[in-house]
């Protein structure tokens, strides 16, 4: 008998990017053609512009929050609704270089990980002190044992078991920390692989400076959590 191929849900949780999330969407819609992935979900978290109009030509799904509730929170609401075996999540400003996103997803569906997450290319330009990185590379290492070198990378893909197990994800910027714990704890093959994907990036400016400092928050209530409720 034929297998049955594996098919793939890739999830965008988006605020406010319509100013790139058309050009990442068709970048997927062409893996989509070739069969890579099988379903598109927005998850229109809240925003203030019209970027959930301009994924309507690509997603096979737009799903929007009345309220922004956070990054974790609209990729749980993302997988919960996928059909897909691997569940696939990608920034909204990847552009172009979204169309790399079969890179990720491979190893996972030859079985070779049951969770992938994309070490991106050094930044173009100087961003923060690395503060946020050393917390959560060794929150991650403290907690699971895992050496952690893209920690808070959000370009992951994995087994849709993987998601099921661990339950809910965590709210806000502590999601990626959060969900490397979960999987190590659980037993989980955890890949870190060279994806050359690129995206927005934030600078030594006071914009740059306030996301960096939510981060931190996040990152270290994510971590006092994962330390007092193990998965």
């Amino acid at each position: 008998m034929p297998q049955t191929k594996t098919t793939i849900s890739v999830i965008i949780p988006a605020w406010n990017e319509a100013e790139r999330i058309g050009a990442t969407l068709r970048q997927l819609d062409l893996l989509r053609r070739h069969q890579t992935v099988h379903e598109i979900i927005v998850v229109d978290d809240g925003s203030d512009d019209d970027g959930w109009r301009k994924a309507e030509p690509y997603a096979d799904r737009i799903i929007r929050h009345a309220r922004r509730r956070g990054k974790g929170a609209a990729l749980d609401t993302g997988w919960r609704e996928a059909k897909g075996q691997i569940v696939v999540f990608l920034d909204a400003d990847l552009g172009e270089s979204a169309i790399h996103a079969s890179r990720l997803i491979r190893p996972v569906e030859e079985d070779a990980a049951d969770m992938t997450i994309a070490k991106l290319p050094p930044s173009a330009r100087r961003g923060g002190f690395g503060l946020v990185k050393r917390l959560a590379v060794n929150g991650i290492y403290r907690l699971s044992g895992f050496r952690a070198e893209a920690p808070l990378s959000g370009q992951r893909a994995m087994k849709r078991q993987v998601l099921e197990n661990i339950g809910g994800l965590p709210l806000g910027f502590g999601i990626e920390v959060g969900l490397t714990i979960d999987a190590v704890r659980l037993g989980y093959r955890v890949l870190e692989l060279d994806v050359p994907f690129s995206h927005r990036e934030t600078g030594r400016d006071w914009q740059g400076f306030l996301h960096r400092g939510k981060q931190f928050w996040h990152v270290g209530r994510t971590l006092m959590h994962k330390w007092r409720h193990p998965v």
